[in-house]
């Protein structure tokens, strides 16, 4: 394993987390120059996600540092390999949780990548040269073709950058389970915050019904008046718990705060889904009875494919379709993070890597 191997001499600003503090600070190193699979992409915009304040602060124990993170990345080409002949330079794209995979196993194979065994995330990872994989809290990132998708030209790069981690996070359950091109089902959605307020728009173009669970009465009016959203259900309170038994077909759990699971499975119908998309850090309450009464299903879903990827990016682009944004400063990235740590963002932050309000 190294940082960076011998074709690694172009040099790339940054910001980097350089220890457990998560405190992100200047760095300067170098990527890879541009392989013949590669598209070299100046980077315009990047989505903070929640798992970079996780690498960022090694709360799993396994960040190599310094991890630059970053994996909602949206920029344009600047230049393309004799193999990636898909791009040109002047496009619009984006660069998603994904730098690589085997491209050889049954997942590869059915474009899901992201379930291949030998799959390595966009930072934090080992790319194929044996170098750390560098994310998009940099100026440049060089890319493998395969695992970048185009940007429709209707969508602003900044609101459409966290689409490329929490848009897929949700969209890829949803046409897993039936939701794509079949309207008029109830669907729910826990939780409304990153995923939450994206699964909430994708549910709406879908022609769904939606209701939105949360613990906070105070986000109705959002839900309904703002986002779309049919109904609300305020999950602790009993009575309107008790109201909603049986009334979804599927629902979409975005919490990854501990919760128990019992409750919110009595609100499907017989058969009915309930699909895990938030990771709470503790096991979660999974009573047997709802399941075993109501023949429900408990499942769970990680990102997404890039055909998937690409088919929700295009779909976005069809019912325009994009994330609630706080642009920042790259200098402002801590104030950031510690304002996501409590989550005071509604719903995401994006940084202006290039360091001025783009037109593209």
């Amino acid at each position: 394993m190294a940082q960076e191997t011998q074709n690694h001499t172009l040099s790339v600003s940054g910001w980097a987390a350089y220890d457990s503090s998560g405190e992100i600070k200047p760095y300067t190193f170098k990527r890879r120059e541009n392989g013949v699979n590669d598209v070299t992409i100046k980077v315009l915009y990047c989505g903070i996600c929640h798992t970079d304040l996780h690498y960022a602060k090694n709360d799993w124990g396994i960040t190599m540092y310094p991890v630059v993170p970053g994996h909602e990345i949206t920029g344009v080409v600047i230049k393309v390999g004799c193999n990636a002949g898909k791009f040109k330079i002047g496009d619009r794209v984006g660069v998603g949780c994904l730098a690589a995979s085997c491209l050889k196993c049954e997942f590869c194979a059915d474009s899901q990548e992201n379930y291949c065994d030998q799959m390595q995330f966009t930072y934090n990872g080992i790319f194929w040269d044996g170098s750390i994989t560098y994310g998009g809290y940099s100026n440049v990132i060089v890319a493998d073709y395969r695992y970048v998708v185009r940007i429709p030209e209707n969508l602003p790069m900044d609101s459409v950058a966290p689409l490329l981690c929490a848009g897929i996070t949700v969209f890829s359950p949803l046409k897993d389970n039936g939701m794509l091109g079949s309207p008029g089902k109830k669907m729910g959605v826990v939780g409304l915050g990153g995923l939450g307020h994206v699964a909430v728009k994708f549910g709406k173009a879908f022609g769904h019904h939606v209701t939105v669970l949360s613990t906070s009465p105070s986000k109705e009016t959002e839900a309904k008046g703002r986002l779309g959203a049919d109904d609300f259900i305020v999950s602790t309170n009993s009575q309107q718990m008790q109201a909603g038994k049986r009334s979804l077909d599927f629902i979409l759990d975005t919490v990854s705060a501990q919760h128990s699971l019992g409750p919110i499975l009595e609100l499907l119908k017989v058969d009915g889904t309930l699909v895990m998309v938030g990771a709470p850090d503790q096991p979660l309450e999974l009573p047997s009875f709802p399941l075993i009464f109501g023949k429900r299903s408990v499942k769970g879903s990680m990102t997404g494919g890039m055909r998937d990827t690409q088919e929700m990016m295009d779909l976005c682009g069809k019912h325009n379709i994009t994330c609630d944004v706080e642009v920042i400063a790259p200098d402002t990235i801590n104030e950031a993070m510690d304002r996501l740590a409590k989550n005071d963002v509604r719903y995401r932050f994006v940084i202006d890597i290039a360091g001025r309000i783009s037109n593209i």
